[in-house]
C-alpha cells in the first residue's frame, strides 16, 4: 500500500457472469472458486499427491483434445530433458521451418508428464505448428533453477537443428514466467534468442506486488487470492531463494534487446497486474509488445475449453503474431 494513502474501502456486492462472452466463457466464469485454494499442502507428499490428482483429471481429457484438434503427440527426449513432440496433422506450409517451443503453467509444481499439453496441442492445432512441449523437472525432486535449467538445455537442442530466427517460444502462467526467465537466462548465456515469445498471464511478479491482486481477489476463481495455493507452490519450488530474483520474478530483469512479445491476459485474471506491468517493462525498454486482454476472462481460462470462441481468438492472435516475427 502506497505511504500515508487510505485504503478505500468498498461495499459488499455481488459479480453477475456477462452476457459480452460466449456460452462456453459463461460456464467457466460461474464456476464455484477452486477446490483447495486456501489450504496448500504441507509437505512434499503433500504436493505429490496434488499434483498427481490433477495430472490424472487431464489425461482423460487429452484423447478427445487431440482427435478435435487434430494433433498427433509423442513422447521424446532433447538435451536430456523430458519433451513432448506435438504435431498437427497438417502443418500450415508457412510453418514447416519453424518450431515453437511450448512451457507449461501450473505454478512450477503442478502438470506434470501428458497433463502439461493442452495449451501446446491448441497452439499446434489452431496455430498449425510443430510445438515442443518441454517436461520439466518440479518440486518435490527438483528445485529452483531445475525447471529454467531444462528449458535452457530444450533450446539449446534446438538451435542445434533449428535457426532461432525460425523459433518462438510460449507458455501461460509459471509457463510464462519460465518464457520471460528463459530469456533472460538465454541473454546472459549469450545464445541466440527466439524470433518471438508469447507469456500467457505470467507469473512476473512472485513477491504478490500488483493492484490486481487486491482488485480480482475473490473473482479471479482459478487462483482467487495473492495468499492462495499458487503463492505457496512457488515458494515450494523456490526452496528458500530470493522471490524477486529475476529468474523467478523477470519483471525485475533488464529486458533490453527482449525479442517481439504477445502477453494475454482477462480483466478478471489475479495476475492481470503481472501481465500489465511486465507490458510497460518491455515497451519502457524499447522491446515491440503486444497486450491483449480479454473480457470476463480470469487465470489462463482460454486453455479451457476449446470449443470456446474465445480460445480460437486467442491462439489466432498469437499464432498472426508468431508469423509476423518467425522467418520462414
Amino acid at each position: 500500500m502506497a505511504q500515508d494513502q487510505p485504503p478505500r474501502e468498498l461495499p459488499a456486492r455481488i459479480l453477475p457472469v456477462p452476457g459480452t462472452v460466449s456460452p462456453q466463457m459463461q460456464t467457466i466464469i460461474g464456476m464455484p472458486l477452486r477446490t483447495g485454494w486456501n489450504t496448500p499442502p504441507t509437505t512434499p507428499e503433500g504436493w505429490r499427491k496434488l499434483a498427481e490428482a490433477g495430472a490424472a483429471a487431464t489425461r482423460q481429457s487429452l484423447p478427445g483434445l487431440r482427435d478435435r484438434l487434430k494433433v498427433d503427440v509423442e513422447p521424446a527426449e532433447m538435451g536430456a530433458v523430458k519433451v513432448f513432440r506435438v504435431t498437427p496433422r497438417e502443418v500450415r506450409p508457412e510453418n514447416r521451418n519453424r518450431l515453437l517451443i511450448h512451457i507449461h503453467g501450473g505454478c512450477y509444481v503442478l502438470n506434470p508428464g501428458e497433463a502439461g499439453l493442452p495449451e501446446a496441442i491448441l497452439m499446434a492445432g489452431i496455430g498449425g505448428f510443430n510445438v515442443i512441449s518441454v517436461d520439466y523437472r518440479m518440486p518435490p525432486e527438483a528445485y529452483f533453477p531445475a525447471a529454467l535449467d531444462d528449458v535452457i538445455a530444450v533450446w539449446k537442442a534446438a538451435l542445434r537443428e533449428h535457426n532461432a530466427k525460425n523459433m518462438a517460444v510460449f507458455g501461460s502462467s509459471a509457463g510464462g514466467a519460465l518464457t520471460l526467465e528463459m530469456v533472460l537466462k538465454a541473454k546472459a548465456l549469450g545464445l541466440p534468442l527466439p524470433a518471438a515469445i508469447a507469456p500467457g498471464t505470467p507469473m512476473s511478479d512472485a513477491t504478490g506486488v500488483g493492484d490486481s491482486f487486491q482488485t480480482n481477489a475473490m473473482v479471479d476463481n482459478v487462483l482467487v487470492a495473492v495468499d492462495g495455493f499458487c503463492h505457496a507452490a512457488t515458494v515450494f519450488y523456490a526452496n528458500g531463494h530470493d522471490l524477486k530474483d529475476p529468474l523467478i520474478s523477470p519483471v525485475y530483469g533488464d529486458v533490453r534487446g527482449f525479442p517481439p512479445t504477445i502477453l494475454t491476459s482477462g480483466t478478471r485474471d489475479l495476475l492481470l497486474s503481472n501481465t500489465v506491468r511486465m507490458h510497460r517493462a518491455l515497451r519502457n525498454a524499447g522491446v515491440e509488445a503486444s497486450l491483449q486482454v480479454f473480457e470476463a476472462q480470469a487465470h489462463a481460462y482460454y486453455n479451457r475449453d476449446d470449443t470456446a470462441p474465445e480460445t480460437r481468438e486467442v491462439f489466432g492472435e498469437i499464432a498472426g503474431f508468431f508469423d509476423k516475427h518467425l522467418a520462414r
